[in-house]
């Protein structure tokens, strides 16, 4: 892959190999005993530019591209897989949708500050009857004076026990299909929002997977993301960039799986 990396981007996954060896791979076996990457570890990636990592300078990021981000998500991962799923939830899912398709007070409100890692984020769409038809979600939103209630519930959503703002979809009238499906940003704390239960899992244990409920739950309109009825696409359009994360995500865990193995077959 080397003859493909510019000199700079060459330089940039040395740079975060080495943040990686020093912050993130000495603790990453407490935090899995533990079941959570702490929150000034969190805030470590945002000091090294990670959590902005494709977001403008003028928004508290770095102006990168996803080159950059699949580099950086490849390390990361080497190092700790749970730490990576982190990564890729905030700084390459849910805080760039928000930046691409958010209002400019959406962008001050919430991608600025989940940029310099002040608010953790997660992004919900999955229900225990839509996984992968995401079209076939069942949670509404409902008008409601200047704002949308929201009732429904998330399954499976990383990083949604300790999300300070959540992305989530909901549907505005079931017979219109995707045509129906709206983006909502819910932040912690509002009434009617409540974390359920958390998954018991083999593995990415340091980071939570966890059920979400809206019950009656009050979003005012300024939270509203994009147009009613346009949720659909911006759904697709996260998950689509969400693969490069994953992806990314994968060569690193198998990087660092073959650099274990070779580190033991050594001894």
């Amino acid at each position: 892959m080397d003859i493909l990396l510019s000199d700079e981007e060459k330089r940039f996954r040395q740079r975060m190999r080495d943040f990686a060896d020093k912050e993130i791979k000495p603790y990453a076996a407490e935090w899995d005993r533990r079941g959570q990457v702490s929150r000034e570890s969190f805030q470590k990636l945002a000091k090294a530019g990670l959590l902005g990592l494709t977001i403008p300078k003028e928004y508290g990021g770095q102006g990168g591209t996803f080159v950059l981000y699949s580099l950086a998500m490849q390390e990361v991962a080497r190092a700790c897989a749970s730490t990576a799923n982190i990564l890729g939830t905030t700084g390459g899912l849910t805080t760039p949708l928000i930046f691409r398709y958010g209002t400019e007070e959406q962008r001050q409100r919430f991608v600025a500050p989940a940029a310099r890692g002040e608010r953790w984020t997660c992004f919900a769409i999955t229900e225990r009857e839509a996984g992968s038809d995401v079209a076939s979600l069942s949670t509404t939103a409902t008008r409601d004076g200047d704002g949308w209630v929201l009732n429904g519930a998330k399954c499976f959503i990383s990083s949604g026990n300790v999300a300070d703002i959540v992305l989530t979809f909901a549907t505005v009238d079931r017979s219109l299909g995707p045509k129906g499906i709206t983006a909502f940003i819910v932040e912690k704390g509002t009434p009617g929002f409540s974390v359920g239960k958390l998954e018991e899992k083999m593995g990415i244990r340091a980071t939570g997977t966890a059920e979400l409920y809206f019950d009656n739950c009050h979003v005012p309109a300024a939270n509203r993301l994009g147009e009613v009825g346009r949720g659909f696409p911006i759904a697709l359009a996260g998950l689509d960039e969400g693969r490069i994360g994953i992806a990314s995500q994968a060569v690193g865990i198998a990087q660092g799986a073959l650099d274990q193995s070779i580190a033991y077959a050594k001894e």
